[in-house]
């Protein structure tokens, strides 16, 4: 579980490498100021981490793949 901006997010991690998920903080960190995004966040159910990527996965089961590397 990670917290974002008052909201609760599970994390699923493939590798369980905690380096992946700082790289997740660090780019949610550099993403705070972009609208669009934490206008999304909202509608994020959960996150899978595979590898550098992060799979953001939407209640109405789109996906949103971002490369925290």
């Amino acid at each position: 579980m990670i917290s974002y901006k008052n909201k609760q997010i599970t994390v699923h991690s493939a590798l369980g490498s905690a380096a992946n998920l700082n790289l997740l903080y660090t780019k949610l960190d550099e993403m705070q100021y972009d609208f669009d995004f934490r206008k999304k966040l909202k509608k994020i159910s959960f996150i899978e981490m595979v590898g550098d990527v992060a799979i953001f996965k939407y209640t109405d089961g789109t996906k949103l793949y971002l490369e925290v590397s």
